[in-house]
């Protein structure tokens, strides 16, 4: 498949980009102005021989993601496009909402039409425990307030459109390698499930790309 990856730069982004070169995926990877891939081009295409993969390739482009215009005319030829932009940590956030209705529109004028997006879990509360549901849960939507109505808007905007979309919502992110055993959820929260690695993060979302169970759903993962 040729995927379309916006937050590129970042870490979520930068392990999609490595994993779905290793999977012999062609990808383009969109950087904001003044940042660049984190992974050197030289080292994906080592990546992808090593896997004895012919695919691979990757184009990296600067765009603003907040402007449709700048990028509806990278989206022809794409399978799909992948969006692991995050709302900012710390004050009032837009960031997730306003890229989301950005994509929407630079899609709505192309053929593209599946659409996978990053959100988080700490927004959702059905099947949580009572220690997660009346403790925990309240004091992360105090401390990120901004964030979670930033990312509240973002699924509320996606899903009421059109596309073939889905959104994957994990827990606390962790750095280091994959542990390979991903748990999800399409109809609440993960039982327990308070963190997951960034690495499991962008294998289950390069994993949903052509899975149709999860098409216009919102799946809660962790491990």
């Amino acid at each position: 498949m040729k995927l379309l990856v916006f937050g590129a730069s970042g870490r979520i982004g930068t392990e999609l980009v490595r994993q779905a070169v290793a999977a012999g995926h062609a990808v383009t990877a969109v950087v904001r102005e003044g940042s660049s891939l984190q992974v050197p081009l030289p080292e994906l295409r080592l990546v992808a021989a090593r896997a004895g993969v012919a695919g691979g390739l990757t184009e990296v482009v600067t765009a603003d993601v907040m402007d449709p215009q700048a990028i509806a005319p990278l989206l022809p030829g794409h399978d799909a496009v992948l969006s692991a932009l995050g709302p900012r940590p710390k004050g009032p956030s837009d960031v997730m909402e306003s890229s989301a209705a950005s994509i929407l529109q630079a899609m709505s004028e192309s053929d593209v039409r599946r659409l996978v997006l990053v959100s988080v879990a700490g927004i959702h509360t059905r099947g949580d425990g009572p220690f997660t549901k009346y403790v925990v849960k309240p004091i992360l939507q105090r401390i990120l307030r901004e964030s979670f109505a930033d990312a509240r808007r973002m699924e509320e905007l996606i899903g009421a459109g059109p596309l073939d979309w889905t959104i994957v919502c994990p827990p606390m992110l962790t750095n280091g390698s994959a542990k390979g055993t991903i748990r999800s959820n399409t109809e609440g929260t993960v039982r327990g499930g308070f963190t997951i690695t960034r690495a499991d993060v962008a294998t289950y979302v390069l994993n949903a790309i052509d899975n149709a169970a999860l098409t216009r759903k919102t799946v809660v993962i962790s491990n």
